[in-house]
Parts: C-alpha cells; sequence; structure tokens
C-alpha cells in the first residue's frame, strides 16, 4: 500500500510542485493549507472573498483539484498566535530582533502538522522548502543546502527535531526554482508564474512598530535618546521597536557621515549609535541549542556559521561556554551580530546545529 504524506500547501509554485512531485512518486497525497493569521481588516476581506489568506485557500484548492487529491483548510491560529506572534512582540519589547519563521516552522508547520497528519493516518508530512533531508554516518538526520544556493532555506529549518525530520519529505530541494516553475507549467498547474511572497506573513505592509502598537499597546516603549556608546545623548529616538541593530537608514540623525545602530539598550531605552566599524565582531555567544546533525559539541569545532537567513556563513570556532550555552569566535569579523537572531552552524552542507544569539 502506497505510503501517505500530508502535504503543506500554501498556494505556492513550491508546495504544489512538492504535491505533484510526490504524487508522481507514488505517495497517496492529502492537501492541507494552514490557516495561520488573520488581522481584523483580513477577516472583513475574507467574508468578501478579497484578502490574500482566501486568495492563497482558493489557489491550493485548484492545484489539488488538478492534482485530483484531498484536500483541507485547518485552522491553527491559536498555535500560531501563542508560538510565534506572541513570541515576535515579547523579543521586539526586549529590545531583540527575533526570527517568526524559525519559530513557524518548527511549532506550527511542523509540530502541529504533524499532529494533523497523524490524524489523517499519514505516515509523513511534506513542504515546499528549499533544502534536502539525509541520514549521516553517526544515524542522525540533518537539513542540507538544495541545489541553489540562492533559494537555499536550511537557515530557517535549523531547529526542527529528530523526530519530526524522521517523519519529512522535501521534494523540491532537489530543483532550481526556474525547474520548478517549468515542472508546474508543464504540469498545467494554475500557480506555476505565481509571484514569491516576500513579507512576514502576518505583516504584509511592513509596518512592524504599527503591529506591534496593535498588539502590546501601552507595553510599546516610547521615545529615547540616541546616545554614544560613552553615553553622550546624540538625540531622541522614536522607539526601540523600530530600530535593529545596523540599521543606518531612517535615524534621522544629522552627524555629517554615516552612522549606524550598534546595540539596543531596553533597559534604559537607549539605542547606541557607532561608526560602520563598530557593526562588526568576531565573537558572539548563544542558547537554546538545538543539535542536528551533531548530538552534541564535544569539543572545540571549526565549522561555517551563519547569523542571518541572507548572511553567506563566515569559519567559526564553537566552545561550549556553559549549559545550553556556545561560544563562537569567527575566523574573519561579521557584520551586525544581532541578539535575537539565530546562528546557524554547518559542515559540508549539511545543519549540524544552531542557537539564539544572546
Amino acid at each position: 500500500m502506497a505510503k501517505k504524506v500530508v502535504v503543506g500547501m500554501s498556494g505556492g509554485v513550491d508546495s504544489s510542485v512538492a504535491a505533484y512531485l510526490l504524487k508522481e512518486q507514488g505517495y497517496d497525497v492529502i492537501g492541507i493549507t494552514m490557516q495561520l493569521w488573520q488581522g481584523e481588516g483580513q477577516k472583513q476581506e475574507e467574508a468578501q472573498g478579497t484578502c490574500d489568506v482566501f486568495r492563497a485557500a482558493k489557489d491550493a484548492e485548484r492545484v489539488a483539484q488538478k492534482l485530483a487529491v484531498p484536500h483541507h483548510v485547518i485552522s491553527f491560529e491559536q498555535v500560531f498566535k501563542e508560538k510565534v506572534v506572541d513570541y515576535f512582540v515579547e523579543e521586539y519589547l526586549a529590545g531583540r530582533t527575533p526570527n517568526p519563521c524559525i519559530a513557524c516552522n518548527r511549532y506550527v508547520k511542523w509540530e502541529a502538522m504533524l499532529r494533523a497528519g497523524q490524524e489523517l493516518g499519514a505516515d509523513y508530512i511534506a513542504t515546499g522548502h528549499y533544502a534536502r533531508i539525509v541520514r549521516l554516518e553517526n544515524g542522525r538526520y540533518a537539513v542540507r543546502s538544495c541545489v541553489t544556493g540562492k533559494k537555499d532555506q536550511t537557515y530557517a529549518l535549523y531547529n526542527l527535531t529528530q523526530e519530526q525530520l524522521s517523519h519529512t519529505l522535501m521534494p523540491v530541494g532537489d530543483y532550481t526554482k526556474e525547474q520548478i516553475r517549468q515542472i508546474a507549467q508543464k504540469a498545467g498547474l494554475s500557480v506555476a508564474q505565481k509571484p514569491d511572497s516576500q513579507e512576514i506573513c502576518f505583516i504584509p505592509d511592513h509596518d512592524y512598530p504599527a503591529f506591534l502598537e496593535r498588539q502590546a499597546g501601552e507595553r510599546v516603549p516610547g521615545p529615547g535618546y540616541f546616545v554614544s556608546r560613552e553615553g553622550e545623548i546624540l538625540g531622541e529616538h522614536q522607539g526601540i521597536t523600530h530600530y535593529t541593530v545596523g540599521q543606518r537608514k531612517g535615524l534621522q540623525l544629522a552627524m555629517g557621515r554615516p552612522v549606524f545602530v550598534t546595540k539596543i539598550r531596553p533597559d534604559t531605552n537607549e539605542v547606541v549609535i557607532g561608526e560602520a566599524a563598530d557593526v562588526f565582531g568576531d565573537t558572539l555567544y548563544c542558547h537554546q541549542i538545538n543539535y542536528m546533525g551533531m548530538e552534541k559539541l564535544t569539543g572545540p569545532k571549526w565549522v561555517r556559521a551563519k547569523i542571518r537567513y541572507a548572511h553567506g556563513g563566515e569559519r567559526c570556532l564553537l566552545e561550549e561556554a556553559g549549559e545550553d550555552r556556545i561560544k563562537c569566535t569567527f575566523a574573519e569579523p561579521v557584520r551586525a551580530i544581532t541578539p535575537g537572531q539565530a546562528v546557524v552552524f554547518y559542515e559540508d552542507e549539511c545543519v549540524l546545529g544552531g542557537g539564539i544569539i544572546l
């Protein structure tokens, strides 16, 4: 009997082709569209059939009909709010810069979807991520970079567990984006040329401060001071939630030269300003470690580490620095080490693990 797989279908071309490829490989495919988040305006638009969430679900439904596979729309709004939106808000209020996609991947797209898949009798879940799953010689599962570095999504997947990876398929990782669109075109899928989504799904207008105001109200810090590293007041800022380490644009500081955010101090409501060179550093500490390709760090180890999604990576020495804490020392200084973001460790294109930057 064919193995059953639940495919998370977002209405985009990648997840649609994932469903198509798995059906071609002989799997018994079930499509699930996850309803994650809707603001008040979106709920009103959904009632009229005009919001993006509604359109995405309809696109996924059309693809499922074309592939002749069952399709379900399941609400994950509660777990999404708890694990992603609330986390996002609290991190910004604490002066850190979160990565909501990483939290969403582990706790919603995988953990919640695995439970839904089990209820439907599925052996696996699958997504349209640009990554590959491998089992290493040590017996552990890891995500491996896809065939095209330009689209690689392994950074945002470092936090998945061994249990989750053992029940996951990622068929898209063996193809380039161009090949995926060609497959969709040949298969007659209506989403073949649908543009990629570029924004955080729950903030489509990119206005983070306004979203935080709506979610946290009076808890959002008000204006404070820009200060130098020595504590000299340089001007007034709009509130720490408007800034992130490494930021240059939008500071509205008349310094006569480019200046950058080097640190955010939530306790004093200060944003520290420095020169371009001050944004670079060669050492960071991380916690909330998730080991993937390696079981644990048993001694100093050289890896390639990425400190943000778009970072190309840099050679880095990992050393234990206490319980659930790793010291990362880079061979060359890296730009904008940002508390709240993830640092992800690689070896031979495979993710060894990662953690949250302190």
